[in-house]
């Protein structure tokens, strides 16, 4: 491999959105930092299978009105 053209590689800390940390290895900042998630496996719908629908604005009333007609049920 060539010589300095590659990131430092390194341990950082991940801290989830409970509080529990983990040590992974990264390109990301510098040696020790850390790194705190907003989403996470254990809190994104994706994973979790808990999706909630919001209604903001009225697009989801609007969207029900609109596909009334065609038996979906609200």
């Amino acid at each position: 491999m060539k010589k300095d053209i590659h990131p430092d590689y390194h341990e950082i800390t991940v801290i989830m959105t409970d509080g529990t940390e983990y040590t992974t290895r990264s390109t990301m900042g510098k040696k020790g930092d850390s790194i705190r998630l907003d989403i996470d496996p254990k809190t994104h719908p994706a994973w979790t299978g808990v999706h909630r629908l919001m209604d903001s604005g009225g697009q989801l009333a609007k969207f029900n009105k609109r596909f009334s007609s065609f038996g979906l049920k609200t």
